[in-house]
């Protein structure tokens, strides 16, 4: 019940991540054509001053310990790893979206896979120099919030 009443309060409407890339056109493509998310609004002050603010759905931000980052890059099978900060997308089908990125221009360094959480992860780096993990969810929160090693009581 605590984690309700905090949702009441929360102050934070929107997260998002702000990317500076090289190659604008190339980055929109891949993120807004090909993975598919929605244009939300685009502005051009002139010259090379453009911005697009594409739709990602919900968001949240995921903080992990390095251990558990340098798990994630073993379970995932990332062949480099993880910067800092990764983006994480949620799809309908990992095996096809990441087949569908590596012909786009992404380069898969962990091939799809099944995750001790149930999810079928995989990795590539993408424009903008991203790195990008897809992951379809198998099972829901509940589904898994009995097994070993889940903690959903912020302890």
């Amino acid at each position: 019940m605590e984690h309700d009443a905090a949702m009441a309060t929360q102050r934070v409407r929107q997260l998002r991540v702000v990317v500076e890339a090289e190659d604008y056109d190339e980055a929109v493509r891949f993120f807004r054509d090909v993975l598919g998310m929605s244009e939300e609004v685009a502005y051009a002050e002139g010259g090379d001053d453009r911005v697009v603010i594409l739709d990602a759905g919900r968001a949240t931000l995921e903080i992990g310990t390095p251990a558990h980052i340098t798990e994630v890059d073993r379970v995932e099978g990332s062949t480099v790893s993880s910067p800092r900060i990764r983006l994480a997308f949620e799809v309908d089908d990992a095996h096809e979206a990441t087949a569908e990125l590596a012909v786009a221009g992404g380069d898969v360094v962990g091939e799809p896979v099944m995750t001790p959480w149930r999810s079928v992860n995989s990795r590539l780096t993408a424009p903008a120099g991203l790195q990008i993990t897809l992951f379809q969810e198998t099972e829901s929160v509940a589904e898994r919030t009995g097994r070993e090693g889940v903690d959903t009581d912020g302890g």
